[in-house]
């Protein structure tokens, strides 16, 4: 007796059998190969880009800040340096470091400006808590150099990038020309520090409180304990002053974090809609395949292989498909992520880690994770082609006698669905993630799916009674109506193709003109003067007190408004908000783009509008007071930031449409911000011109107004502004129109596909309408009006289920994920081109698919039965 084990049948039969089918048609398996290869790519690129990013950025906060045991920071500004010796003396605390942060800007070697951060520190305390911001001297530089008051330490960025001049004094000398505010300093470049990152300058901290104004107050003093002390034992016993909180190490890396995290899940969701349409895909690859190899599976199954097999059989190769797709996937994801890199540096576009050049950090585990759902994916694809091999009847397929297709579906389970999607678009969010909106743009495409044969037979049992007495088109119809199971697969991956591109389509323009309509709002005048180009707002970027009304003076200019900028930390684990004055608030619909109608402000109350992000983030709901600004107006004036310490209640009149601060920002009128703060500095101005009036020479007459800063001043005119925001949109989004191009493509195959499938298993139905008289010409039109009928029905469907999930991604999920709204927008002349398209395109596969239908081959199939 052979004891020997008999080879597993499946094995061996994907080994020569499956084998024999891929090297006949390697180009159908490489198209699924591909959809496959694609949806994994980018969504692995997309979590390696971002994973890459945070990783940098915690890396280059650690340097920063170094690794303290615990950190006192001002929450908003500075505070005053007294702290420092109540803290250093404190028994708990084994070294205090001071340290003053100012943000300027710095000439590049291009010719522009650039924002660096300037770090003034103890050069004695930092190397026990901060070692990257320790300066190293150069070559021949005398030691005191450390203590120099002229001197600053670049790292290796900014020496890459800033623009370095001989000095006045010492032409041998390096000099570096920083501006913050209406200050102008030229610093010797006495060496450098081993810190990487974004563009860093290292000065002592005497020196940079003296250069910019700076006597007497800190930014932050990082703490190192001593060995058995406690935070909580050490702030029990430090009352700290108002303005100043006590922070631990890693919070800035979790805090961007968090706030980036909405915007990294939206990437990579919209990564996998490459995969989930690849899904349909190998379906379509073995729906033909197996629909094309029915006799073999019959065969195969009275030779002795069971229908668990066969089952088996097939998803073995879906499986063999996916792992090929997947494993490409994964090397071009990373070739992807590594290219992004080196082009974007890590910015995908969100604003999150602006400054961070992050290296690739390649992570196995994930590899394995976006691996297994691209088998997945596969797998998904090839189970009801699998469904059918399994249940074939092998006696009848034999004699040509099997169907192509699947038992009747109930309708209700698509129903509820669909009632489950609607129920989960009101779920709030979760984690700050729309994650109960993502299942239900999932629900919305399944059960809408599942639905069509009910919507197939709604429709064609009306429309079949009035074509009745039309002998081509009652072929076609009654087709679709008698096997509505059949032309809902068919046309499944249609669905799902338009109905994502549909949806990503009234997306990207309801967004677009909602951009637009909030352009035209935020920038009324016709140009715009601002200090430092890129320097961001607060005391960096003022412009000098005399220069608005020199400007409105000019002849050319008709009227002229400021605009003063603040940044506000109102809560330590967000980022900080932006506090914009500006005069002419008393009617603000007529300068914010406002969501509702303002509200009136109650007598002895101070009116405040709040941007969207600030109703979530704060909970700043209109018709209500804002304690939390109040409270920071009087943290301010208590550290002595503020010239007035006059306050009253902030009333929150209304709520406006931002989308330049995804963080919140908060407008009040100019006369209330000056009687409050006593700070009458402007980091914007605002010109109308009287018309006829030239832009550029208004440009050269403000440079002539304000010599000692014309250079670093920067002009823009509306029409640029515009262009260069609807630019950087449309790039923003250049992918999405990629992404639809790909759907609607993998879709139209699945349908030749499908109908290739029904061809080959339909030849003996051609060939007797050939017998009956039908000629080759007619034969081919009742197919592609079969096409026609199926992908109309299709792209019916798909603009319906593609305008829902519009809905859910417009109302729900860009609310949630970033906290600003936008105005629904449906382009229809560009949808229903998009629809007709595609069913001319499915009306055209179908025709081709069915050319093989007319053939002399199909005639002589009827023969096999006589």
């Amino acid at each position: 007796m052979d004891t020997q084990r008999s080879p597993n049948p499946v094995l061996a039969l994907l080994a020569s059998y499956s084998w024999q089918e891929l090297r006949h048609h390697p180009w159908r398996s490489a198209t699924a190969v591909l959809a496959v290869m694609l949806g994994v790519a980018l969504a692995f690129s997309v979590h390696l880009i971002n994973t890459s990013a945070l990783s940098e950025f915690a890396s280059a906060a650690r340097v920063l800040s170094g690794q303290p045991d615990l950190t006192l920071r001002a929450t908003q500004g500075h505070f005053d340096e007294s702290l420092y010796t109540r803290v250093a003396t404190r028994p708990e605390v084994a070294v205090a470091s001071p340290v003053l942060e100012i943000d300027a800007t710095a000439a590049t070697k291009e010719g522009g400006l650039k924002n660096i951060r300037l770090i003034g520190i103890d050069s004695l305390r930092v190397a026990a808590v901060a070692p990257g911001l320790l300066p190293r001297l150069g070559d021949d530089q005398p030691r005191l150099d450390l203590f120099a008051p002229d001197v600053v330490f670049l790292n290796a960025t900014a020496r890459q990038q800033l623009s370095l001049t001989a000095c006045a004094l010492d032409a041998k000398a390096e000099c570096v020309l920083l501006q913050q505010g209406e200050t102008r300093q030229a610093l010797r470049v006495a060496g450098s520090v081993p810190a990487e990152g974004a563009p860093l300058l290292v000065m002592d901290i005497g020196a940079a409180q003296d250069h910019f104004a700076r006597q007497g107050q800190l930014s932050r003093i990082d703490l190192r304990l001593q060995a058995g002390a406690t935070q909580s034992s050490l702030l029990a016993a430090l009352v700290l002053p108002p303005g100043v909180q006590a922070v631990q190490p890693s919070d800035a890396a979790e805090r961007i974090n968090n706030l980036s995290r909405a915007y990294r899940v939206n990437l990579t969701v919209l990564a996998l809609v490459a995969l989930f349409t690849g899904a349909f895909l190998v379906f379509s690859v073995l729906s033909l395949s197996v629909a094309k190899r029915l006799q073999q599976f019959a065969l195969l199954g009275v030779l002795g292989l069971t229908g668990r097999q066969r089952l088996q059989l097939v998803l073995a190769e879906s499986l063999v498909l996916g792992l090929v797709g997947s494993s490409a996937g994964i090397a071009l994801g990373t070739a992807l992520a590594a290219l992004g890199l080196r082009v974007l540096g890590g910015d995908l576009g969100g604003g999150y880690f602006s400054g961070v050049a992050p290296a690739l950090q390649w992570q196995s585990g994930m590899a394995l994770v976006f691996g297994t759902l691209g088998l997945g994916a596969a797998l998904a694809g090839g189970w009801w082609p699998a469904r059918l091999a399994q249940r074939l009847p092998p006696a009848q397929t034999l004699k040509g006698l099997g169907q192509v297709g699947g038992p009747a579906l109930a309708r209700w389970p698509g129903i509820a669905l669909l009632l489950a999607a609607l129920a989960l678009a009101f779920v709030p969010p979760i984690a700050g993630m729309p994650l109960a909106a993502y299942v239900a743009v999932g629900l919305l495409l399944l059960g809408g799916i599942s639905v069509l044969p009910w919507w197939i037979g709604l429709l064609y049992d009306r429309l079949a009674p009035r074509l009745a007495h039309r002998l081509l088109p009652t072929l076609a119809i009654e087709r679709a109506r008698r096997v509505r199971e059949s032309a809902a697969v068919a046309v499944s991956g249609v669905v799902a193709a338009l109905s994502l591109a549909v949806a990503l389509t009234v997306m990207v323009t309801s967004f677009r003109g909602s951009v637009i309509a909030w352009l035209d709002v935020v920038l009324p005048a016709d140009l715009y003067v601002r200090a430092a180009t890129g320097a961001g707002s607060g005391d960096s970027a003022v412009l000098p007190p005399a220069l608005a009304q020199a400007v409105a003076g000019l002849p050319e200019v008709q009227r002229l408004s400021t605009l003063r900028v603040v940044p506000l930390q109102l809560d330590p684990g967000l980022p900080s908000v932006a506090l914009m004055a500006r005069p002419g608030l008393n009617a603000p619909a007529s300068s914010l783009p406002l969501v509702g109608a303002a509200l009136p402000v109650p007598p002895g109350m101070i009116a405040v509008y709040v941007s969207e992000p600030m109703v979530d983030l704060y909970g700043a709901h209109p018709g209500s007071t804002f304690s939390a600004l109040a409270q920071t107006f009087e943290r301010s004036a208590a550290s002595g930031q503020s010239d007035k310490a006059q306050t009253a209640p902030f009333f929150i009149a209304g709520v406006w449409r931002d989308y330049a601060r995804q963080f919140g920002a908060i407008a009040m009128d100019q006369v209330d911000y000056v009687a409050l703060t006593g700070d009458t500095r402007v980091n914007d101005l605002a010109v109308w011109l009287r018309p006829g009036s030239d832009a550029a020479s208004v440009e050269q007459a403000v440079r002539a107004l304000a010599p000692a800063q014309g250079a670093s001043l920067s002009f823009t005119q509306v029409g640029d502004i515009r262009a260069t925001s609807l630019r950087i949109f449309d790039r923003s989004f250049a992918v999405t129109y990629w992404l639809q191009a790909v759907a609607i493509a993998i879709g139209l195959f699945g349908v030749a596909a499908s109908f290739s499938a029904q061809v080959l298993a339909r030849r003996k139905e051609f060939g007797l309408l050939a017998h009956l008289g039908l000629t080759r010409r007619q034969i081919l039109s009742v197919v592609a009006g079969e096409g026609a009928a199926w992908t109309l029905v299709g792209s019916a469907a798909g603009l319906g289920l593609g305008i829902a999930v519009a809905m859910v991604l417009v109302f729900v999920v860009n609310p949630q994920s970033f906290h600003w709204s936008m105005d629904l927008r449906l382009p229809w002349p560009r949808l229903l081109g998009l629809c007709l398209a595609v069913v001319l395109a499915g009306t055209v596969t179908a025709w081709l698919a069915g050319r093989s239908a007319a053939n002399r081959n199909a005639v002589l199939a009827v023969k096999e039965d006589w």
